[in-house]
């Protein structure tokens, strides 16, 4: 009977907290539990998004084509903005670090300063998402859609993107979108674009300098750019429609499969990103008021810096997948 007494108390007194199991306290442990199955979650939609990327991979968007812009700065700059968020995405990881380490030294304004840090580094990455997302779907140059579903660009001589708006004949004519509202109650059209199908095709045939550049990727490992009759012919038999950004439906910069992955992964490791700021902003105030002190244990501290650190590393595999491979 004092054996079993025994025995249930020192059940107790390991899954109490205390230095068992593996000398993590039951906080800690049921934090690494979440962070595993989290994990399974992201490699199972990375696992699919390398799949259809190599099944598709000769037309596939290259992503040096698609994320080229930096705010504030006109030109062609490939993956500049996105370095610049993975680089302060990582940054507030050193800062959690550095948070965690003066916690464990009871120092409340160093962990206070590291807390604020890395949440302004965590602000800093979701508005810079925010603003590569409407980018992206906003578009910058424009392209055609086939029937086949594919899309064609326009380049110049020199292989570099053309816009629309630089060569489009616009007709003097009055378009009007049919929305619900004003036609058939249970039909809605999409968004016009800045011109139409057939304003395109006049552009491009009175500017001889303008060729069609296909999605799909030839032997050299670039896009396949057509001849100019190749071009006019691709145009009049298999043109279809003016598409501008990127949304689940069509993407100008190629299969509209890319921008399904891209919206739901990084927007799923964004809601990620947005709980660890919430947190971090709790823990912030908490460690103001002196909550942990008068614990004595800022291990609150280290549980959320596991998630965040959990955060940033899977932002590293989501950027090797999309901006890098």
């Amino acid at each position: 009977m004092d054996t079993t007494v025994a025995n249930t108390s020192a059940e107790n007194k390991r899954w109490g907290g205390g230095t068992e199991p593996l000398k993590a306290s039951y906080g800690k442990m049921m934090m690494w539990f979440f962070l595993a199955s989290d994990s399974l979650t992201f490699s199972g939609f990375l696992a699919a998004y390398g799949f259809s990327r190599f099944k598709f991979a000769d037309s596939w968007p290259i992503a040096d084509d698609v994320f080229t812009h930096v705010p504030f700065i006109h030109g062609n700059y490939p993956m500049i903005f996105v370095a610049f968020m993975t680089f302060i995405l990582i940054m507030s990881s050193v800062t959690m670090v550095l948070a965690v380490d003066a916690g464990h030294h009871m120092n409340k304004a160093k962990v206070s300063l590291y807390m604020f840090l890395t949440v302004l580094g965590g602000f800093v990455f979701l508005s810079s998402q925010a603003w590569e997302w409407s980018t992206f779907i906003k578009g910058d140059y424009g392209a055609v859609g086939t029937h086949g579903g594919n899309i064609l660009h326009f380049v110049d001589a020199g292989g570099n993107r053309v816009a629309l708006k630089d060569f489009a004949i616009g007709e003097p004519s009055e378009r009007t979108q049919h929305m619900n509202k004003n036609g058939l109650w249970f039909t809605s059209e999409k968004a016009l674009t800045s011109f139409t199908y057939d304003e395109v095709v006049a552009g491009f045939k009175a500017n001889p300098n303008i060729l069609i550049r296909t999605t799909y990727t030839g032997e050299d490992g670039h896009k396949t750019i057509l001849s100019r009759s190749e071009s006019i012919k691709e145009l009049d038999t298999k043109g279809k429609n003016v598409v501008e950004g990127a949304n689940l439906i069509q993407n100008e910069y190629g299969a509209p499969l890319f921008a399904n992955y891209f919206f739901f992964i990084t927007g799923f490791h964004g809601f990620h990103v947005s709980i660890g700021v919430l947190l971090n902003i709790i823990i912030f105030f908490n460690v103001l008021g002196g909550t942990y002190e008068r614990r004595g244990s800022y291990e609150m501290v280290e549980k959320v810096g596991l998630y965040w650190h959990f955060v940033d590393l899977v932002w590293v595999f989501v950027f090797t997948f999309f901006y890098l491979v």
